[in-house]
């Protein structure tokens, strides 16, 4: 079987991904990076009564049209505690940021534009009709559509939803991801390892990567390489009914990969299992009915770059959110020879030139077995299959690794 392009991978994967379209109702807390499956409206006006922008003065406009008239203090309106009263000619009510403007004003004088005068105030600067008055709706109205199905709740969106007066929000279901291990020599970390035997790591990176792409994660542990128990762990997936299988290790066709034998005995479409990429070859993607199976190789710098490339934008897309910007063109701070047949991944840092310009320095060591070279990169610099010698200088792509880092 020949490799497939990166490119043509990521397309045939995606092309058949659906948004999740089960609908849950959760808390605010809850919302957080979520998808509203609904509009939701206004329910109450936003602000409920003409209020004041700053403390100052309430009083009628008319009866300070310049500096130097002088007004009669009748009360006081703070926030909560509104002045029930009616402001006549020449009188005034102290008030305060967040207040009701009081019945019969209609403007506010700042309280460093005035001086005090027995039982009252002079004004100082001349008053403007309505300044510092928020209008009552001005933010929203009861049964304004203010935040539309589809949108992504961040901060701000469940900041607006909370002042709309909703403690819940009707949201599309996060999708469900459960990640099996295999292989004999793995132990979980804490373990004190065999002559044999490697503390599993791979599946920690992917379980992170998961959650931030908006998934949940069921973690299946790790199996030993045996088909029955591969078997059993596969339909524990089934029967929790989770959106995708993602398998780490075992997914090649070798004496001991097992994990591409079960899953076609368990009744797997296999679309393609060969990537023309460095790192990350044995990538197998499938399904299983309507479970995307994504099978990642147990290298753990592998199976992170084909995360990032494969399983973080199927997330995305069932989660019903938009890609995450990592692509960027940078400088290259060392020249990178010719490469072959396959598109690699080469792990740099980025720098800043005292110009500005953001630079890629690739590692020295490229092994896809260093993990702390991994952990201490902010990019990888993206070699085309056949890219021809690039010089120091010339403009680079890359995937970023952590997208603030363009901010």
């Amino acid at each position: 079987m020949s490799m497939l392009p990166v490119a043509e991978a990521q397309d045939r994967l995606l092309s058949r991904a659906k948004p999740v379209r089960t609908i849950e109702t959760v808390s605010l807390p809850e919302a957080e990076g979520r998808v509203l499956a609904a509009d939701v409206k206004a329910k109450l006006t936003q602000p409920p009564f003409d209020a004041s922008a700053m403390d100052g003065y309430a009083l009628r406009r008319d009866d300070a049209p310049e500096p130097g008239a002088e007004l009669r203090l009748i009360g006081i309106s703070s926030a909560g505690h509104g002045f029930e009263g009616v402001i006549g000619k020449s009188e005034t009510v102290r008030i305060f940021t967040g207040a009701p403007v009081p019945s019969g004003a209609d403007s506010v004088l700042l309280q460093e534009d005035t001086e005090k005068i027995e039982g009252g105030i002079c004004t100082t600067f001349p008053v403007r009709l309505g300044q510092h008055i928020r209008p009552r709706g001005q933010d929203f109205v009861e049964g304004e559509v203010v935040l539309k199905a589809g949108t992504a709740l961040d901060f701000s969106r469940l900041t607006v939803a909370a002042g709309m007066n909703h403690a819940t929000l009707e949201v599309w279901r996060k999708p469900v991801v459960a990640l099996l291990s295999t292989g004999d020599e793995l132990l979980p970390p804490g373990s004190l390892p065999g002559p044999a035997q490697i503390i599993a790591s791979s599946t920690f990176g992917i379980a992170a990567l998961a959650r931030k792409a908006g998934a949940e994660v069921l973690d299946l542990g790790i199996v030993p390489d045996d088909k029955a128990a591969i078997s059993a762990a596969i339909e524990r997936a089934m029967q929790a009914e989770v959106d995708v299988i993602v398998t780490l290790g075992g997914a090649s066709v070798g004496d001991h990969d097992l994990v591409q034998a079960t899953l076609l005995a368990s009744g797997m479409k296999l679309d393609f299992w060969r990537i023309a990429m460095r790192p990350g070859k044995p990538l197998m993607v499938g399904s299983l009915g309507e479970v995307h199976v994504l099978g990642l190789p147990g290298n753990p710098v592998s199976s992170l770059v084909c995360g990032l490339l494969f399983l973080e934008p199927l997330i995305r897309k069932l989660a019903s959110l938009p890609p995450v910007r990592r692509n960027a063109t940078v400088e290259a701070d060392a020249t990178l020879r010719a490469n072959d047949q396959r598109q690699d991944y080469v792990r740099a840092t980025l720098s800043r030139s005292s110009a500005g310009v953001l630079a890629a320095k690739p590692f020295v060591k490229q092994d896809s077995s260093m993990m702390k070279i991994f952990a201490e990169a902010d990019c990888l610099i993206v070699r085309p299959p056949h890219a021809p010698e690039l010089h120091a200088g010339s403009p680079c792509p890359v995937m970023l690794l952590r997208p603030d880092l363009l901010d």
